[in-house]
């Protein structure tokens, strides 16, 4: 006689806890099945310092084989579900069709880059939901950099020194903040090797300057942190340094946290240099730059997405009841009038009991701890343990700001600079399933060692567009 079949589709913040709490429960009594494109667990919260080279890609990538035991995977996407015959049809890596039967249906297909109807934006933008976007944007700043100290024309080198970030929230405030860091590394590189080539005494080019060993870049670095990140070479003081916009149309950046860390998170960006421009948002977007909606044009190649995330399209696609385009659920996390499925994480409206008449927000706060509950009754469905409500009350939030700074509000106890970053850092090694002395060495060495310039080439542009169902896939060419 075979045994009952958990599927769960998706892996990330809610699948792959409700997974792990599952392997642990059950111990194989019961099949559990994780369907998802990639074979690892995303942890999305680092995912700007690995698009601005603090982390490798890998120290953010959990394995889902190496962590989930007794958990099988399939590799694929979702793309049908017959919840009257309980089956799911899927297709993988390599295009072939699959199907699945399941006695038991877990969705946690999670979110995409929220779109607005704006000219140009698909075609111009890039979101930020997934790895293929984070390696992409990681080049095309290292490359736009590089091209503008290439650049005999100077309104050329300026447009390409201008990056523009749409959505002051969560992932574009740290965006902001980690990019202003990178490029500002990238281009006191590049002008140390442009200061390079007069003739002087003892046979060295007059000027010359022997290259900065690692240390002394790494204290290069810490003393533009400490000064708030002005630069020092000579090029950058007349002007020519990177330049970055962090717009939102709300009247503050990061509006969902208490106004006191808002107005840190201000400060610190503009201190830096960032332009913050709250109120304001963008018109209409070309491949020169970006028409803002107070008649502004600003030349830049460079557009970054940030306004927000919706529930995957899957989502529409099953006819389910939904709420705000989510699947709507009970405080048990069950779908009504299908006993045998449960949804959970951002594709859920998951009633929210610590306020009643709303829904719980599209966290990763929230996703972790609904994928608990949906394990623990997915788990009491079968007789193991009782099901119970979820209900959860923010423990706060935290932004990292780059270098040692942070805004965070743990336990509605505000704090910034240095002792928010430790909290920050503290609270992202605790809560990742893996890699944590990796990302431990990967800090400690940005700490004394200058950003790789190192462009890989992996990611084309057109392989990763704002309007995607799958922005945790890079797009390929068609056969």
């Amino acid at each position: 006689m075979s045994r009952s079949r958990i599927v769960i589709v998706g892996a990330g913040f809610a699948g792959y806890q409700a997974a792990r709490t599952l392997s642990r429960t059950l111990r194989g009594a019961v099949e559990i099945v994780l369907v998802n494109p990639n074979d690892y667990f995303l942890y999305l919260p680092l995912l700007p310092e690995v698009a601005s080279g603090v982390l490798e890609p890998r120290r953010v990538s959990v394995s889902l084989a190496g962590t989930l035991p007794r958990v099988r995977l399939v590799l694929g996407e979702v793309d049908a579900i017959d919840f009257d015959q309980r089956r799911l049809q899927y297709v993988d890596p390599e295009g072939r069709s699959g199907e699945l039967d399941y006695d038991r249906l877990l969705l946690t297909v999670g979110s995409v880059n929220k779109l607005l109807p704006i000219p140009g934006v698909a075609e111009h933008a890039h979101g930020f939901r997934g790895m293929p976007e984070a390696l992409y944007l990681r080049d095309h700043v290292n490359r736009q950099i590089a091209l503008a100290s290439a650049s005999e024309d100077p309104e050329e080198a300026a447009a390409r020194r201008t990056f523009v970030v749409v959505g002051a929230g969560y992932t574009g405030t740290e965006v902001a903040a980690h990019g202003q860091m990178f490029t500002a590394s990238l281009a006191r590189q590049h002008n140390r090797q442009e200061r390079t080539g007069k003739p002087g005494k003892r046979g060295r080019p007059e000027g010359h300057e022997e290259p900065a060993t690692e240390g002394e870049q790494g204290e290069q670095r810490a003393a533009q942190e400490s000064s708030g990140g002005a630069a020092v070479s000579s090029r950058s003081s007349q002007g020519e340094r990177p330049r970055w916009m962090l717009l939102d149309i709300a009247p503050r950046i990061l509006p969902e946290l208490d106004e006191r860390l808002s107005k840190t998170a201000h400060e610190v960006l503009s201190k830096r240099g960032v332009e913050v421009r709250t109120g304001t948002s963008v018109k209409e977007a070309t491949s020169e730059g970006v028409l803002l909606d107070s008649g502004e044009f600003v030349p830049t190649r460079s557009l970054i997405w940030c306004v927000g995330v919706r529930p995957d399209p899957l989502v529409k696609d099953l006819g389910l009841k939904t709420q705000q385009g989510r699947i709507v659920v009970d405080e048990y996390l069950r779908v009504p009038g299908r006993p045998e499925v449960m949804a959970c994480g951002d594709a859920a409206a998951v009633p929210d009991l610590t306020r009643p008449g709303e829904i719980t927000p599209m966290t990763a706060q929230h996703a972790v701890r609904q994928g608990k509950t949906a394990g623990r009754n997915l788990a009491a469905s079968f007789g193991y343990g009782a099901s119970r409500p979820y209900k959860h009350h923010d423990l706060g939030f935290m932004v990292d700001l780059g270098g040692v700074k942070a805004a965070a509000n743990p336990l509605r106890v505000p704090l910034s600079g240095p002792l928010a970053n430790l909290v920050t850092r503290a609270y992202h090694l605790a809560a990742m399933p893996g890699n944590r002395v990796r990302v431990l060495a990967d800090w400690a060495l940005d700490a004394v060692l200058p950003r790789q310039a190192a462009q890989l080439g992996l990611v084309r542009s057109w392989s990763v567009p704002l309007e995607s169902s799958s922005p945790e896939v890079a797009r390929v060419p068609a056969p």
